[in-house]
């Protein structure tokens, strides 16, 4: 099985000579497996692992010795393990989460952290087949587009699943005839979450019932539609550039005479991604608000529509114009028939965050994309890339590209973020050390109000290292000083 499993991790290069593995174990079966894989890995490349197990603090005493058998096997094997105790039902309340989505949000989290703290490069997590196939049904069942019909993806950025080449019987038996033992989670025999219900009475079925390779051809048809998938971004990249615009007053405008230019098979999918970046996130966007839009572009000029998260579209004479309306930002999406909204013009001043809009620079090198759009006024990126290496003695010449600087990596504080403004951040703007707050260097400026809430920053902290496509704060500049050298690039620089 492990040569199944390396076939898989190298054809989709997953990993590379050197790489420093972070690995997710839970003390289940899946995650024992991948340790296990990833220590048989490393003996034939130059990789090393770390792992890494979070105690959600909801399962008491199980959870305890769940955590402790971890770092036995891994004291056992010669592991360096990274032990996270977190409130999940905390955080899950806090921020009006699912313990299911909390606890994933708080896993990654502590991933980040253990990659940042121990150089790590990927991290690897334990998904198989089954997983797959019961995110497949999931997914249709709740709507959802070609991404949804793709599943859980192989690599991801950082994040590596190893295992989704296997199926959860081929792992129990791997562990079974090496006499490896395992925890098990008794919460995943219960039936208060979907994922559970999926698990225990439709998988079965549809095997038993309909055909034995449910699962094979469910994993086979989702390679299919991610490699569609990733094919039909890159084009909706392309269209969205000529069909959206951001107009003076903060309104995104959708033009219909563009947008009807669109090959037909695009268009909802557009309208999908347009949707997501106006709300901030993807939750909760569904079929039925594709179509509403879909049906306003073909009604007269003054209807509008009420859409989740607050937002608003309004039929006017060169499309659809998107706005969200202040007193509805924080509100749950709406669901079922959607009436129309008073004739007042309100616009939002800035565009909702949320942990979709903040990228880690965890590991010394490393990539991601970012919400779209890329920029439809240069002053955004669909993708940011960093890498950290070391100044030699014949670097005089630094890249002088808008979109692309150079920073003293030793003098970084605090973890840098990809991020839009917050309140209280600041720059240093002269080399003797004047600062200035965010906002004021904007008005200074003239940067246009309704565009400041869309520029990335790189920060460390409270503190803005770049204003990306204007100004690099001057503490971090290269000198005569510097060991090391972060470097930052958006979209190609």
């Amino acid at each position: 099985m492990y040569w199944k499993v390396r076939e898989y991790i190298r054809r989709y290069e997953m990993l590379e000579q050197g790489d420093r593995i972070i690995a997710g174990v839970s003390g289940g079966a899946d995650s024992i497996c991948l340790l296990f894989m990833l220590i048989e890995f490393v003996k034939e490349t130059g990789c090393s692992v770390v792992a890494a197990h979070v105690h959600h603090g909801l399962r008491g005493e199980a959870a305890d010795a769940d955590a402790a058998y971890v770092e036995k096997v891994c004291k056992e094997q010669g592991i360096r393990c990274r032990v996270f105790r977190e409130d999940v039902k905390s955080y899950a309340g806090k921020r009006g989460l699912t313990i299911e989505e909390a606890g994933r949000d708080v896993r990654r989290e502590c991933f980040r952290k253990v990659m940042e703290e121990e150089y790590g490069t990927k991290v690897a997590l334990a998904h198989h087949q089954d997983d797959n196939a019961e995110t497949l049904i999931w997914n249709l069942c709740r709507g959802c587009g070609i991404k949804g019909l793709g599943g859980i993806a192989p690599v991801a950025g950082v994040f590596i699943r190893p295992l989704l080449c296997l199926r959860r019987e081929e792992i129990e038996t791997y562990l079974k005839e090496r006499k490896i033992a395992y925890c098990v989670d008794e919460t995943n025999l219960e039936e208060d979450y979907t994922r559970n219900r999926i698990r225990r009475h439709v998988m079965p079925y549809l095997e038993e019932c309909v055909n034995s390779r449910s699962v094979v051809h469910m994993s086979e048809a989702m390679e299919q539609a991610r490699m569609l998938g990733t094919y039909v971004e890159q084009e909706i990249r392309r269209y969205m550039k000529k069909s959206v615009q951001y107009r003076e007053d903060g309104r995104l405008l959708l033009d219909r005479r563009q947008f009807c230019q669109i090959p037909e098979a695009l268009r909802s999918n557009l309208l999908h991604e347009l949707l997501c970046h106006v709300a901030g996130r993807r939750k909760d966007i569904e079929m039925i608000h594709i179509r509403m839009l879909e049906e306003l572009l073909e009604k007269q000029v003054g209807r509008q529509v009420n859409l989740p998260y607050g937002i608003c579209a309004v039929r006017c004479y060169e499309g659809v114009e998107f706005f969200v309306l202040p007193e509805k930002r924080q509100e749950s999406p709406e669901r079922g028939p959607v009436s129309s909204v008073n004739g007042s013009r309100t616009y939002r001043k800035s565009m909702k965050r949320d942990e979709d809009r903040e990228i880690i620079l965890a590991g010394r090198d490393g990539a991601e994309e970012l919400p779209w759009p890329a920029d439809c006024q240069e002053r955004q990126a669909g993708r940011v890339r960093w890498r950290v290496f070391d100044k030699t003695e014949d670097m005089r010449i630094f890249p002088k590209k808008p979109y692309t600087k150079w920073f003293d990596y030793d003098i970084i504080k605090n973890t840098v973020k990809i991020r839009h403004r917050e309140p209280g951040d600041y720059i240093t703007i002269t080399r003797s050390g004047g600062t200035q707050k965010l906002k004021q260097y904007f008005i200074n400026e003239k940067v246009p109000g309704e565009i400041r809430d869309r520029i990335w920053l790189a920060a460390d902290g409270q503190h803005i290292m770049w204003i990306a496509g204007y100004r690099q704060n001057q503490m971090y500049q290269i000198t005569d000083k510097t060991r090391r050298i972060l470097e930052i690039e958006f979209d190609g620089g």
